[in-house]
């Protein structure tokens, strides 16, 4: 018997323990890379970085950190303005996610179960597609004579081309195409295990649709919208791809200057400096957004 409670106690343990060696191997170590290369010092070497961690004659460990990458970023308004415009793009982005996601995930949730099935399936049908050619492919949507100019023109509701390309409508575009199933996806499964019976129960006791929606099918969609929320704003913030490609020189945004700093100016340090505050920078609203959803899952247990 105490074999056998051991080999359970064992295999529970591995159970429990494998997500914390997965964050472990592949998100604490390489952060832990990333913050030693951004506390070291620019070198025309390579690695072009030194070492913090430098041995004496005596043999004794002496760390040298350096601090002057995070003061530089701090002093030149330039990286603050990409920080801010790189938020104001995830902001935007996020809230234009959620106004077109909400609608479809609740028309979704309320079809059968087979026509759920083929909706989530064309959701998901981009994603069997290149990132790239995706992005590319709304590269010859939104140039002058594009498909988009080409069908306004041809009907008479504009007189000359617009411009929609390399500028913040193309990259504000390109971001909520991308990125909307993350949006769809968390909300619908938060409304598809909602008991349409509380509706219903609201609706013949003579609540009128609206304040169905208000009273019932927005606050236990929270959940999801917090969720997906994230899945949105985390990842839009530092965006590299769309805002090179549909974006233009104009919007510098914080994944293109890392990616700059790293493969033009090879200054590794600084490129590791801003990765490191713009994790800094999304804590915060990570934080507070998750102790949103744990008092609205306490709420809903009590």
């Amino acid at each position: 018997m105490l074999k056998i409670k051991n080999i359970f106690f064992s295999i529970r343990t591995w159970v429990i323990g494998i997500p914390y060696i997965w964050l472990a191997l592949f998100f604490v170590l390489p952060f832990l890379v990333v913050l030693r290369v951004s506390l070291s010092e620019e070198i025309m070497s390579i690695p072009p970085y030194t070492d913090i961690l430098v041995w004496t004659k005596t043999y004794t460990a002496k760390f040298i950190l350096n601090f002057e990458n995070y003061a530089y970023l701090v002093e030149d308004s330039f990286y603050m303005d990409a920080y801010l415009l790189s938020i104001k793009f995830a902001f935007i982005t996020t809230c234009i996610s959620l106004l077109i996601g909400f609608p479809i995930a609740l028309g979704i949730s309320t079809l059968d179960k087979k026509w759920q099935i083929i909706a989530i399936l064309l959701i998901m049908l981009p994603f069997w597609t290149s990132f790239l050619i995706r992005i590319y492919a709304w590269l010859n949507l939104l140039t002058p004579y594009g498909l988009i100019n080409s069908f306004l023109l041809s009907w008479g509701i504009i007189k000359s081309p617009l411009h929609l390309l390399f500028n913040d409508i193309s990259v504000t575009i390109g971001m909520v195409y991308c990125y909307l199933p993350f949006m769809i996806l968390p909300i619908y499964v938060t409304l598809e295990k909602m008991d349409p019976a509380l509706r219903e129960a609201a609706s013949d006791l003579g609540a009128k649709p609206f304040s169905v929606f208000r009273s019932i099918t927005l606050p236990l969609s929270l959940p999801g919208i917090l969720t997906g929320s994230l899945l949105v704003f985390i990842p839009c913030a530092g965006e590299f791809v769309i805002p090179e490609i549909l974006g233009g020189a104009s919007n510098v945004l914080i994944g293109r200057l890392v990616w700059h700093e790293f493969f033009i100016n090879h200054s590794w340090p600084t490129a590791t400096a801003l990765a490191i505050c713009l994790l800094i920078l999304l804590f915060l609203p990570i934080y507070l957004l998750q102790k949103v959803q744990n008092n609205i899952a306490n709420k809903m247990d009590i």
